[in-house]
């Protein structure tokens, strides 16, 4: 078992701090487990017929327990958030952890009910701090989820990735409450797969898909409300010049991306066309997880003329920008330094997968991703 110890720090830190503690993320991405680490005292899982028969009930079943109760498996049962409001108000001696898998729906129904008691935890897959930076490569491979990055092969990896998005597709979407058929929504994750990386034109894809621009955000808000997509928006900035105002897209784990473009050992995807592709967003992830902001905190930069920036991001009063390059030696180039000169940069870091961090200028510096998370350690 691989020790996930920044996120249970983060977490029991908001467990201190606040009477209900949401972790938010996808399907096996170990949120029960993780929670099972923690100080609690009393454990229902929404998915163990028991602990549903028990919580019949809820208000008898919860209001005489004492400590941290986990709840998992919670958007199940949102009824539930009216009677934690009332028990948290009035129960000093009882702290809650919930567990969910969809974001959007769950944030809005737990902070409707909870506003001002609770706290948002996203849980993602392995960090690269959990693996250790000899793994980096296994990682960027096979993706964050615990069973898919811990297979005994490649091949096992790649079998268990493919049942989850099956699963993904056919059952927890339905349960959702959302009815499209798996077979149209796999069909659309793969053709999004090939958007990996650049700016959306919702009516081009949708006039490729044969279906309506609204029909086309309406997939893609489901796939980035259960955390499979990363949508990027555009940083907009009074600079006096035409910017890039479409998002950008992003398949989250880079696993799983592989997974729809068939992409299953080293080799292939270094032969593959979209190996450029796959970097940028493996790296622009792992910068996103170890950084714990929000996902409206994150924008790119792009302008009409052709510069742009990866990632953009605030930290102590100044802007701070990222380029993802897979290549041996990054230099300098136009764009970046016009990125520089028109956001006021204070740092500029270039990833790449090389082992020599090396400044370019004296804002600008080209590091790997385990050298940009230990020269970061404050976000």
């Amino acid at each position: 078992m691989i020790n996930r110890n920044t996120d249970l720090a983060h977490i029991n830190e908001l467990i201190d701090l606040f009477p209900v503690t949401a972790i938010l993320g996808p399907r096996q991405s170990g949120k029960t487990t993780i929670s099972k680490e923690t100080r609690f005292e009393h454990y229902f899982d929404l998915e163990n017929p028991p602990d549903i028969e028990a919580l019949g009930n809820p208000h008898l079943a919860l209001s005489n327990l004492q400590g941290l109760i986990v709840i998992d498996e919670i958007q199940r049962k949102p009824e539930l958030f009216p009677v934690i409001r009332y028990l948290v108000d009035n129960n000093p001696a009882q702290k809650y952890l919930i567990l969910g898998s969809a974001s959007q729906n769950l944030i809005k129904q737990s902070s409707e009910s909870l506003a001002g008691r609770i706290a948002y935890y996203h849980l993602g897959g392995f960090r690269i701090s959990d693996v250790g930076e000899n793994n980096i490569d296994q990682l960027w491979l096979r993706g964050g989820f615990p069973r898919s990055f811990l297979a005994n092969s490649n091949p096992a990896s790649k079998t268990w990735r493919e049942q989850f998005i099956t699963t993904f597709l056919e059952r927890d979407i339905p349960q959702l409450g959302i009815n499209i058929p798996a077979y149209t929504l796999r069909r659309f994750w793969i053709m999004l797969s090939h958007y990996h990386g650049q700016v959306i034109n919702y009516s081009e894809l949708g006039r490729s898909f044969g279906i309506s621009d609204i029909t086309i955000r309406k997939y893609t808000e489901i796939l980035e409300s259960t955390f499979m997509v990363r949508i990027l928006m555009p940083w907009h900035a009074n600079i006096g010049k035409r910017l890039v105002k479409r998002p950008k897209i992003y398949i989250r784990d880079s696993g799983i991306f592989h997974a729809l473009q068939t992409i299953e050992n080293f080799q292939q995807l270094k032969n593959n066309p979209k190996l450029g592709a796959s970097w940028e967003g493996f790296a622009l992830e792992m910068v996103c997880t170890h950084l714990s902001k929000t996902a409206s905190e994150y924008f790119f930069w792009q302008t009409h003329n052709g510069a742009e920036l990866d990632l953009l991001w605030h930290s102590k009063g100044q802007l701070h920008g990222a380029e993802f390059k897979f290549c041996d030696a990054p230099k300098l180039t136009k764009s970046m330094q016009t990125a520089i000169d028109d956001l006021n940069l204070g740092k500029l870091y270039v990833i790449y997968p090389g082992a020599k961090p090396y400044p370019l200028s004296s804002q600008t510096e080209v590091m790997n991703l385990a050298a940009f998370i230990n020269n970061n350690q404050d976000g």
